[in-house]
C-alpha cells in the first residue's frame, strides 16, 4: 500500500507557498522574502514517510505578467499543474479572497483533478473568529467555482501548526506506487541553482521597490580550494548578480561597496550551512539591459 506521487503548491504571490514547503521539509529548500514573486522556479521537496513518498512542488506565484519573464513563469506553473497527482491552493488567512485567488481556482477547476486541497496559510496572524470566516469563504469559493475540495486545511508554517496533518492528508491522496527518489534526497535542485537562490535572497533584503524583480543571480562555478587541511575544507564560489540598469548596479553595490559586502556576508553564511564547508564568495554585479523582456538574456540567465 505504499503511495508515491507529486503535489503542486500553488497560489498568488506571497501566499506562503515557499515558507510552507520549508516547514514541511524541516529545512530550507526554497528562499523566502516579503517581496512578491520571489519564487522563479519550480522547486521539488521530497518528503519521506513510512507509508509513502510525497514530492511537493513549489511553484512561482500566478500573477498578471508585465514582462516576458512573467509570462514564462506563469506558463511553467500551468505546465506543472497538468503533470501532478494533486494540487494544494494556498489562500492566506489574513487576506480576503480576491480576483487572483478566483482566477487560479477557476483554472484549477478546469483541470478536473481528482484531488484539490485548499490550504489556508498564515493562521497565526488571525483570531479564531477571523479564521472561521475565512474557512467559510474558502468553502464558498469552491462552491462557486465548482471545486469539491478534498480537504480544507488551515496551517501555520511559522508555528508548525497542522503542517504534518496536511502532509498526511496529501499522501493519502497519492496513487499506489514505488519510491521515486532515494531516502536521503531532499530536493532534485542542482547545487549551483540553490546557491544562486541563496545569494538572490540576501540581495533582495533592503533594496528599493523597483529592484527585486530586476535581480538575477548566476553561479559560474563552485570549486574545492586546493591545498586545504583535510579537516578544514573550503569551497570557492564565483557568482554574478545581474540587474537591468546602471543605476540599479550602483544601488546593489552601495557606497564604497558597503551594500554588496552585507549581501556577501549574509549569503556566505547561508551557503556555508548548505554546503557544510567554509566558503570564499566572489560576487560581481553586472548589467544585462532589460533582461526580463529579452529572450536572449532570459536564456542566458537560465529562464
Amino acid at each position: 500500500m505504499f503511495r508515491s506521487g507529486f503535489a503542486a503548491i500553488v497560489g498568488r504571490p506571497n501566499a506562503g507557498k515557499s515558507t510552507l514547503l520549508n516547514a514541511v521539509m524541516g529545512t530550507k529548500v526554497a528562499i523566502t522574502s516579503d517581496r512578491p514573486q520571489t519564487t522563479r522556479r519550480t522547486i521539488r521537496g521530497i518528503v519521506n514517510r513510512p507509508e509513502g513518498q510525497l514530492i511537493l512542488v513549489d511553484t512561482p506565484g500566478m500573477h498578471r505578467p508585465r514582462t516576458l519573464l512573467g509570462e514564462r513563469l506563469n506558463d511553467e506553473v500551468k505546465d506543472t499543474w497538468g503533470s501532478v497527482d494533486a494540487i494544494g491552493l494556498c489562500i492566506p488567512a489574513n487576506e480576503a479572497i480576491g480576483p487572483g485567488d478566483k482566477y487560479i481556482a477557476t483554472a484549477i477547476a478546469a483541470l478536473n483533478k481528482k484531488h484539490v486541497f485548499a490550504i489556508v496559510t498564515k493562521i497565526d496572524t488571525v483570531t479564531g473568529n477571523e479564521l472561521a470566516t475565512q474557512l467559510l469563504a474558502v468553502q464558498e469559493l469552491g462552491n462557486q467555482i465548482g471545486i469539491d475540495w478534498t480537504a480544507i486545511v488551515p496551517v501555520s508554517a511559522v508555528r508548525d501548526e497542522q503542517v504534518e496533518l496536511l502532509v498526511n492528508e496529501i499522501i493519502k491522496s497519492m496513487p499506489q506506487g514505488p519510491q521515486l527518489f532515494p531516502d536521503d534526497a531532499l530536493t532534485d535542485e542542482p547545487e549551483e541553482i540553490f546557491v544562486a537562490e541563496l545569494i538572490r535572497e540576501a540581495a533582495l533584503k533592503g533594496v528599493q521597490d523597483e529592484l527585486p524583480h530586476s535581480i538575477a543571480v548566476v553561479v559560474e562555478e563552485i570549486t574545492p580550494r586546493e591545498g586545504r587541511p583535510s579537516g578544514r575544507p573550503m569551497s570557492d564560489v564565483h557568482a554574478n548578480i545581474f540587474v537591468e540598469r546602471d543605476s540599479q548596479k550602483a544601488i546593489v553595490i552601495g557606497k564604497g561597496g558597503s551594500r554588496l559586502k552585507i549581501v556577501g556576508s549574509e549569503a556566505r553564511a547561508e551557503i556555508e550551512r548548505f554546503l557544510g564547508v567554509s566558503v570564499f564568495l566572489d560576487l560581481r554585479v553586472k548589467v544585462a539591459k532589460d533582461w526580463q523582456r529579452d529572450p536572449k538574456q532570459l536564456r542566458r540567465l537560465g529562464f
